[in-house]
């Protein structure tokens, strides 16, 4: 070995020792993109007052950061392609990290949105890097199983995340244990901006893990049909195919409506029950991504008995149901429904792409790059939000939730895949 710092992984997995610690490297990235994703909604009232904003212009934040999400994600895989994962990731986080420093030195609301943007230029890069890694250091024989872990690991981040906000920004665990780590991230932040200590958080993760990121030889990869990005003429002719567009809105509509609901509920529950942004509301951010969570687990479990397109149109029916119980119920019901609306949603996603890469037989590299771009979604809907709010009210405008939702539920109506899901069928005995 050259160094000591050198963990060596050689090309044909001789050394067997070393995969599993791969495999957590790229699950913790998992849990890392979805800490700096999630987190939005969260901070959502305390940018509103730091920046003195309108509802309208917090619209932009989810702007900012999503539509890196559909600019990156083709070039992204290019730069997997020229640079390999490593070079890649490596760049991936220098952008998040600089986007981060960026705002705790000039912190100021045009600043905070180039930050957002390039944090989410990084995370965009990290989501086409990492699968390919997982494949190849995991085994394509259990990479379904380790793709599963790994969204279990984003969906607890985005549970944690909140939770970790609501620490720093509760003034009673200055007395805690942590308590000077709180005041220390606290000296650092820019004054009177208590919540942008959680920046100075997110230099220094990135910090850390493109330095373990440094040290680590990876694997020859090599990229499967699946994960190599078409040319533009294969790109062209499946945004041709029947349904492609379909499919594409499908996507823009669910992250839309995910990121609709998450990133305004804490400012809901502010404006309509009184309750404190930074410790409840926080919290219950957080409770709608760990619910998330909880529903991929009921989700797997009901797509092995039940045809994937029942399941969706199932669960989009009960989200829509609880998002009318958060919106128009007292606010008990509105803490715990909100959460319900992340549990149903939790299909959504991986049902709508399974449909789509499933409706066609070939090219299926350059359908997932459009697909990706539908998470542009996720900028428009709580921008379009913000903007109704003003004009109407917040609660009125979060209904667009429900044209969104509508159009998911549809999918499972006009869905024809030409491979449906595997389900379970009991052994009979003779």
């Amino acid at each position: 070995m050259n160094s000591k710092l050198k963990i060596s992984i050689n090309n044909n997995f001789d050394g067997m020792k070393r995969r599993p610690a791969l495999v957590a490297l790229v699950l913790l990235i998992f849990f890392v993109i979805s800490f700096l994703t999630n987190i939005l909604g969260a901070l959502n009232p305390s940018i509103k007052s730091s920046f003195n904003l309108e509802l309208s212009s917090l619209g932009f934040m989810t702007m900012a950061f999503f539509s890196a999400y559909a600019l990156m994600s083709i070039p992204a895989g290019i730069l997997v392609e020229r640079w390999k994962e490593k070079k890649t990731m490596i760049f991936a986080f220098t952008l998040a990290g600089s986007g981060s420093v960026a705002f705790v030195l000039f912190p100021d609301f045009s600043t905070f949105l180039f930050s957002l943007f390039l944090i989410g230029a990084g995370m965009a890069i990290l989501q086409v890097a990492i699968n390919p890694l997982l494949r190849t250091s995991g085994g394509e024989e259990h990479f379904a199983f380790y793709s599963v872990l790994g969204q279990l690991c984003f969906g607890l981040a985005g549970f944690m995340g909140p939770y970790f906000f609501s620490f720093l920004m509760d003034p009673t665990e200055i007395q805690s244990p942590f308590g000077a780590i709180r005041i220390l991230l606290y000296s650092w932040a820019p004054h009177q901006m208590p919540w942008a200590s959680l920046y100075v958080v997110f230099a220094i993760i990135t910090l850390i893990i493109i330095t373990v990121l440094t040290c680590i030889r990876f694997p020859k990869t090599v990229l499967n049909s699946e994960e190599r990005i078409s040319d533009l003429k294969d790109i062209v002719w499946i945004i041709k195919a029947p349904r492609t567009i379909g499919f594409f809105v499908g996507i823009f509509c669910y992250v839309g409506f995910e990121q609709g609901v998450s990133f305004w509920l804490s400012q809901f529950l502010e404006k309509y029950h009184g309750i404190d942004p930074n410790t409840n509301g926080a919290e219950t951010v957080g409770n709608f991504w760990g619910c998330l969570t909880l529903g991929c687990l009921l989700g797997l479990a009901l797509l092995k008995v039940m045809d994937s397109k029942v399941v969706l149109v199932l669960f989009s029916l009960l989200a829509g149901l609880s998002l009318v119980l958060a919106l128009l119920g007292p606010a008990p019901v509105a803490l715990m429904a909100f959460p319900a609306v992340g549990f149903f949603a939790s299909v959504m996603w991986s049902i709508i792409v399974s449909l789509a890469l499933n409706s066609v037989r070939t090219h299926h590299g350059a359908l997932t790059g459009i697909l990706c771009t539908g998470i542009a979604g996720g900028a428009i809907a709580p921008l379009l939000i913000g903007a109704l709010s003003e004009v109407l009210s917040l609660r009125t405008a979060m209904f667009l939730n429900f044209c969104l939702l509508s159009y998911i539920m549809s999918v499972g109506f006009w869905a024809r895949p030409l491979v449906g899901n595997k389900l379970y069928k009991r052994r009979q005995t003779v």
